[in-house]
């Protein structure tokens, strides 16, 4: 006689969770920072072809860790639906906000329902005029949204880097600047890399870096906000010296 063990819903959810959780913080961390001249999306991402970071539309952006399958379809999703709504209404109805709770609607049913909840996390970013109007909404993988102010830290040890960046980071930063106390406190994250000192060093080819203009239209003639840094232009800001 086979016997057969009851799990009750609360004990199911709780697995669902620590299993999400787990794969999350795997993954190399990623931030998100406000300052005054955009908004900064920085990665840890030795990949050129597997993005953390990318365009939702033209002032908002999205970035994510986990599992790359999830939440590269989540990506897409997002781009389908801002485009359409762009296109039947107007574009200034799509929002980071509104974009924010299809994603959480997905993953809260994903995790209830299904099997395997999302192994991801994610923040969708818009851009305002200033830096009290940015917009920065993190995603869980159970569809819980928090609405963060200044920067969102997501992935590996988000806790310890969320407090560095406490003590670096300024509203009023410029985006060299900004970008520097992200990676500054990337390096500081201690990992299987880290030297004696426990500060890796992290270049060019193991950084992801995008920005979302807050003025495109003055600085580069677009209405399109985001921008993603080539290599030389992230070595120049990182002063590492590499053509």
């Amino acid at each position: 006689m086979t016997q057969q063990f009851y799990v009750s819903p609360e004990q199911l959810m709780k697995d669902r969770a620590d299993f999400a959780r787990k794969g999350i913080a795997r993954g190399r961390s990623v931030m998100v920072l406000s300052c005054r001249e955009g908004i900064a999306l920085v990665a840890e991402n030795p990949s050129v072809s597997l993005h953390k970071v990318g365009e939702i539309y033209d002032r908002i952006a999205f970035a994510a860790v986990g599992k790359y399958n999830e939440f590269e379809s989540l990506r897409q999703a997002g781009v389908r639906y801002a485009d359409v709504r762009g296109y039947s209404y107007n574009r200034g109805d799509v929002t980071a906000r509104g974009l924010a709770s299809v994603y959480a609607q997905s993953l809260g049913a994903v995790f209830t329902a299904d099997t395997k909840p999302f192994e991801v996390e994610l923040a969708v970013v818009e851009v305002g005029a200033m830096p009290a109007q940015d917009h920065l909404y993190r995603l869980t993988f159970d569809g819980s949204i928090a609405d963060e102010k200044g920067f969102v830290v997501m992935g590996g040890q988000a806790d310890s880097l969320s407090e560095a960046l406490r003590r670096s980071w300024k509203e009023d930063m410029d985006f060299p600047e900004v970008i520097r106390a992200a990676v500054s406190a990337l390096a500081g994250d201690s990992g299987s890399d880290a030297g004696e000192a426990g500060v890796r060093q992290l270049g060019p080819d193991l950084l992801e870096i995008a920005v979302l203009d807050r003025d495109p239209l003055s600085s580069r003639g677009s209405r399109r906000a985001f921008r993603r840094l080539p290599a030389a232009e992230v070595a120049a800001v990182l002063g590492t010296g590499e053509d």
